[in-house]
């Protein structure tokens, strides 16, 4: 089992490592050849920076369109954040004093990105417009993320697993030192579908979160009138015409 495991991460980390930077470098490659900034909006370099923060920290736009969905997606997100936050500890030795701070708040993430998914899968079913347009596809990344969740919290409420172990195992695998795995079967489900997620994550919509940094509805400045705008392949047309 710990082999198994062992070649299903290395798997996991490719795929994650290698699709991100395919999709990413095609992001950065696609031409915008339209000036379509979100209007009113920063002129400055500075300015784009501050709103990309705000865009992806508190769902900015989100919450000026639709303060419901902003509110599970803000429960999840953060939820999500704290559970990652506290799961770099099985990959660090020592481990980061902040790291350690977040400890005590797992149990409640973990609570909060459940809940968090549910409202947002009960959404898919219950709004009429929403259902329309909505496809297997979303259904299943839903239902994948809460059967992370709900295994997690399943072994920090029920069926608690040797945590020394796991620690030992990820940092085994990080150098390249197998460690034996516990065989609890809620750790091998947990770990099975982070694995699923960590190979699917560069196909599916969940890439909206690099994403959002190659919108050119958010990452442009708002001066067309002081500036032409021209993307870089009409700028080399434009040159050879000359």
């Amino acid at each position: 089992m710990t082999t198994l495991f062992a070649i299903l991460f290395y798997a996991a980390f490719a795929v994650l490592l290698a699709g991100l930077g395919f999709k990413i470098a095609q992001y950065a490659r696609t031409p915008a050849p339209l000036k379509i900034p979100t209007t009113p909006g920063p002129i400055t370099t500075p300015g784009i920076a501050f709103r990309l923060g705000r865009e992806a920290v508190l769902f900015e736009s989100l919450f000026k369109s639709n303060k419901p969905l902003w509110i599970f997606a803000i429960i999840f997100h953060f939820g999500l954040f704290v559970v990652l936050a506290r799961h770099l500890r099985y990959f660090q030795e020592p481990v980061w004093f902040w790291v350690g701070l977040v400890q005590p708040f797992g149990l409640y993430a973990g609570l909060a990105m459940v809940a968090g998914l549910g409202l947002l899968l009960l959404r898919r079913f219950v709004i009429d417009r929403v259902a329309y347009v909505t496809s297997p596809s979303d259904i299943l990344m839903l239902l994948l993320l809460l059967g992370i969740g709900i295994s997690g919290l399943g072994m920090t409420t029920v069926a608690h697993t040797d945590i020394i172990a796991v620690k030992a195992f990820f940092l085994g695998l990080m150098r390249f030192s197998l460690q034996p795995l516990p065989t609890d079967p809620a750790l091998l489900v947990h770990l099975a579908l982070v694995a699923v997620l960590m190979i699917v994550f560069p196909f599916s919509k969940l890439l909206h979160a690099p994403g959002l940094f190659f919108s050119p509805t958010r990452n442009q400045k708002d001066d067309p009138r002081e500036r032409r705008h021209l993307s870089d392949w009409a700028a080399k047309l434009e040159a050879g015409r000359n």
